[in-house]
């Protein structure tokens, strides 16, 4: 549906990819953002970057978390690390956190969204459990990504997409790819 109210502001091209748009699949952690990257990746040549990945290699933290067992994201490194790759654009980044990153950075932001009782299975098959399990789950509920995702960027860059199957995968890959088509158009 977003797509369309997208597309009037748009129309198709096809040609080769830009390296000028970047945009972030968002959501709480087990909806789907490093699929969805990496799929859209391989689709399209833009650049994946997975913050987890990045902060691991650069170790850009700022302490442990011994509530949730995970390190506490060094998130000035981050931005500082990720802004030439963002200068040169083409970039997918994929983290579930969207208050820290410049505004200027995205031209579009998709939150994906997940079913409570599938991202409950998810999360607990990744190895969550207790508080970490049940914080990730209330965040879905009361849309906590979504609403900071709207606080961070502009409300019209801002979209939901549904993240429940395989099926949702392929129908988001296939409403992207026509954004990105359009966005080529329109900036080319």
């Amino acid at each position: 549906m977003f797509m369309n109210a997208l597309l009037r502001k748009c129309s198709s091209h096809r040609s080769g990819l830009s390296n000028q748009q970047q945009f972030r699949p968002n959501g709480t952690p087990g909806v789907g953002k490093t699929t969805l990257g990496k799929e859209l990746s391989q689709r399209t040549g833009l650049t994946y970057v997975n913050v987890g990945d990045l902060a691991r290699e650069g170790q850009l933290y700022d302490g442990f978390d011994e509530v949730y067992q995970c390190p506490v994201l060094d998130e000035d490194g981050v931005v500082d690390e990720l802004e030439e790759k963002m200068v040169q654009g083409g970039v997918i980044v994929d983290y579930h956190g969207c208050d820290f990153f410049p505004e200027r950075w995205f031209h579009i932001v998709f939150v994906l969204r997940t079913d409570n009782t599938k991202l409950y299975n998810r999360l607990e098959s990744r190895g969550y459990t207790g508080k970490k399990l049940q914080d990730n789950v209330q965040c879905e509920i009361f849309q906590t990504i979504y609403e900071e995702a709207m606080e961070a960027y502009s409300e019209e860059i801002v979209h939901q997409l549904p993240s429940n199957d395989p099926e949702d995968l392929e129908k988001n890959l296939e409403q992207i790819m026509q954004w990105i088509e359009q966005w080529m158009k329109d900036h080319n």
